[in-house]
């Protein structure tokens, strides 16, 4: 197995703030640190007052990114880039998007927060997405033969 790219360091720092992020929101505010929930609040708020909070939230998300390219600690870190087109990359946001709503909640929601929170009904999401990933790997990786 060759593992690229792996950074425990970082990665245990950005799962401390992550649930220390997730932690302070709950203990602040009463919410869940849910993206989906958060950034579909700003579109279907049934308080108006509420969007400040949630615009502060994901900018902070977008800033702490760059904050950590910017830094230096990001050294040595592969980029991302799309293998696909714009247009799919937009249909699949959309489907996400879509998928969360349906879902009444996003990854983020469910497994850090739901969680940590106890809920059965995050437990079964969580494992349907864990479950669904590790099939999708299986079946791209050795049914398809495609390597990343």
């Amino acid at each position: 197995m060759n593992i690229i790219n792996f950074t425990p360091l970082p990665a245990l720092a950005g799962g401390a703030l992550i649930g220390l992020a997730a932690a302070l929101l709950l203990l602040a505010k009463g919410r869940i640190a849910g993206i989906s929930g958060i950034a579909g609040g700003l579109f279907f708020a049934e308080q108006k007052h509420d969007w400040g909070w949630r615009v502060c939230f994901l900018v902070g998300l977008v800033l702490g990114g760059l904050v950590y390219q910017w830094s230096g600690l990001g050294v040595g870190v592969s980029h991302i880039s799309a293998v696909v087109d714009t247009p799919f990359l937009v249909a699949g946001g959309l489907l996400v998007g879509i998928g969360t709503q349906i879902g009444t909640g996003c990854t983020s929601g469910h497994g850090i927060c739901g969680l940590a929170r106890r809920s059965p009904r995050s437990l079964v999401a969580t494992l349907c997405f864990m479950g669904s990933a590790i099939v999708t790997v299986y079946i791209i990786r050795h049914l398809l033969e495609v390597s990343s």
